[in-house]
């Protein structure tokens, strides 16, 4: 299958998971949706990954947002790694961890990249939609750890400018300003965005957060 694109529809499959069978789209449902791959239980950059998301699962339930990992290791594997990374991180695995031993969902999301690896899935990142849209794609390389603060904030970004006409700006975080988009004319930005903005260039016009 061809790499996925932004706005393509997120592929729909059925899997065993630590939380149980599951068919994707119906485990989503309204909610937003975050599936990251790691290349192989019991690694150390995985674990370390693994914990932090479950330190961060009331971020991500605050955001309506879903979280499910992949590798293509058996359940039973999967189960004997959570009891180390729960020990090791301090926490608790409290999201399901898909079991991908055919690598069916690996190669329909465009996780395995041969010249990486062969057999093992990169670190891909997948946020979805409610919709069930392909908002973000990222892809590290096995040797670098996620930096699920970023992930967080761009969900903050993709949410926020769902809603509304803007874009967020370099290095954004949530609470801060934002740039009115093009499509807004200077005529109608008081009745879109009564808290008044500043017209820096033509093009670059900024206001403040809308929904704070």
């Amino acid at each position: 299958m061809a790499t996925l694109r932004l706005g393509d529809m997120a592929p729909d499959f059925t899997a065993q998971t630590t939380e149980g069978p599951l068919q994707f789209h119906d485990w989503l449902g309204d909610s937003w949706g975050v599936l990251f791959s790691h290349p192989a239980d019991f690694t150390p950059v995985c674990t370390t990954e693994l914990g932090t998301v479950a330190h961060y699962l009331p971020e991500f339930t605050k955001r309506n947002t879903k979280v499910i990992a992949l590798s293509v290791d058996a359940l039973s594997s999967h189960y004997e790694w959570i009891k180390d990374i729960n020990e090791t991180q301090h926490t608790t695995v409290n999201f399901p961890i898909i079991a991908d031993e055919d690598k069916k969902i690996a190669l329909l999301y465009d996780m395995l990249h041969p010249n990486a690896s062969e057999n093992f899935t990169v670190r891909s990142v997948f946020v979805i939609g409610p919709d069930k849209k392909v908002k973000l794609t990222l892809t590290y390389p096995a040797s670098t750890g996620r930096n699920f603060d970023e992930l967080l904030r761009v969900i903050d970004s993709l949410q926020l400018t769902a809603q509304y006409s803007v874009a967020t700006p370099a290095n954004w975080k949530d609470g801060e300003r934002v740039v009115i988009t093009p499509a807004v004319k200077d005529e109608d930005i008081a009745a879109k965005f009564p808290k008044g903005f500043e017209r820096i260039k033509p093009y670059l016009r900024m206001t403040p957060q809308p929904n704070k």
